[in-house]
């Protein structure tokens, strides 16, 4: 899916497998699959045979209608070639011009279609179906549908993209894709309004009841933010730090923002350091810019780390991030002063989105400089601190503009964390280094 163009490549998915998951090399080749479509799923039958569902948009969908038209569609596969063994299926449209996120299963004498409609905002909701014959149906609605829901008045919304799963001892649990964004309460009794959450979205779960053959997700009621539970003992966290120490590569928890076409990070070239060589594309490209993130987990804290970096050339920046998108993100960083021999402190902030405020202040010094960002949720804080001074701090961006959706589509992801160096259309030939990088909660 393009979201600049609104162009929409049905992706063509694929399986890996392993007998032991933990071992990073156990893993097998892909297995790409002849039917195209998102949110791949595959259920094996009692006979063996293995069906794989997937949404794509109707063959015969009617452009003038002005909906999406996404279908959930079903064929038979072999899975130890991903060909299909027969022709796609459409077992599910929706009025809403939305149906995704299937799951088919099998209890007892019922197979069970579970499907996300609606879209993934505000509308999103859960329906589930069942059919005596097979994954093909005919499918038959159940009377409690949806299954879960929200309205844009629950702590929790956008509740959908549910999926199964039975325990040792017969328990059924679902899990199901939510976000949690935060209530602000009014002072006179009026309507609350709440900020936009920057975790994205998350993974909720639930019990699984069974009635008269049909599934009932957390008792038919909505999720809520707290509910009762056995009192165990939770170890604190308060602060989480990677010195980049005795490690052939990054911890688990980095990652990059696409696949990177080449290797631009290291761990070992400066012992104890996270060494970036700046790629050509700065933070607003579409493209792979040297970049490594982490999400975001907490409401309050502050996000730190120490960099050396010479800025021997104009072209060339390093610092840190927090990273909403391509067209909203606020970083801080180091580049070369005007003058040819100085640094200065960037600053960069969003206005609209894909349009971006600068503010340079110089350097005393050519030594290492700390960068943080102070967060809560009411917006993030960005400053700077040269040898062992006090931060000093620029001015705060409200969660409202860090969290501005793209010009198309959503941002699911939600707010990251991250260490960057770019150049711009060329190289940094002068390497980023970066001695930790930490998240302290308050």
């Amino acid at each position: 899916y393009s979201p600049q163009t609104n162009v929409r490549v049905w992706p063509r998915g694929f399986y890996v497998s392993s007998t032991d998951p933990w071992v990073t090399n156990s893993w097998s080749d892909p297995v790409y699959f002849d039917q195209p479509g998102f949110d791949q799923d595959l259920f094996w039958d009692d006979d063996g045979s293995v069906y794989l569902s997937t949404c794509y948009r109707a063959i015969d969908h009617d452009a003038r209608s002005g909906l999406k038209g996404f279908a959930v569609h079903v064929s038979k596969v072999d899975l130890i070639t991903g060909a299909s063994l027969d022709p796609p299926r459409l077992i599910r449209t929706s009025p809403s011009g939305v149906a995704e996120g299937s799951h088919i299963i099998k209890r007892g004498q019922y197979y069970y279609l579970f499907v996300a409609e609606g879209g993934t905002e505000s509308g999103h909701m859960e329906l589930v179906f069942r059919s005596e014959i097979g994954p093909y149906g005919p499918w038959l609605p159940a009377s409690n549908n949806p299954l879960i829901s929200a309205t844009t008045k629950d702590d929790i919304q956008n509740t959908g993209h549910a999926d199964l799963v039975e325990g040792p001892t017969g328990q059924w649990k679902a899990v199901c894709l939510a976000v949690r964004p935060f209530r602000q309460k009014t002072s006179d009794g009026g309507t609350d309004s709440f900020l936009p959450s920057p975790f994205g979205r998350e993974t909720f779960l639930m019990d699984v009841d069974w009635e008269n053959g049909w599934p009932i997700f957390n008792e038919g009621r909505k999720l809520q933010l707290t509910f009762e539970a056995d009192a165990e003992s939770v170890s604190s966290t308060p602060t989480w730090r990677d010195r980049f120490e005795n490690s052939k590569d990054l911890s688990l928890g980095w990652y990059h923002k696409n696949t990177p076409l080449k290797r631009e990070h290291s761990t070992q070239e400066r012992e104890n350091y996270l060494r970036l060589w700046g790629g050509p594309y700065n933070l607003q490209s579409l493209e792979n810019p040297t970049m490594v993130l982490r999400k975001q987990t907490v409401s309050r804290g502050i996000w730190e780390t120490k960099l050396d970096f010479k800025a021997q050339f104009n072209h060339c920046e390093a610092g840190t991030v927090v990273y909403w998108n391509p067209y909203t993100f606020s970083s801080i960083g180091v580049c070369k002063g005007l003058n040819g021999e100085s640094r200065v402190i960037r600053c960069k902030t969003p206005t609209p989105p894909g349009e971006f405020k600068t503010i340079d202040r110089p350097l005393s010094r050519m030594g290492s400089v700390k960068l943080a960002i102070k967060f809560s949720e009411h917006g993030y804080t960005l400053g700077y601190a040269e040898l062992e001074e006090e931060y000093q701090w620029f001015e705060q961006i409200s969660m409202r503009t860090m969290t501005v959706d793209p010009p198309r589509g959503m941002a699911f992801t939600g707010m990251m964390f991250g260490l960057y160096a770019h150049g711009e259309l060329q190289r940094c030939l002068e390497p980023a280094d970066f001695s930790f990088a930490s998240l302290t909660s308050d």
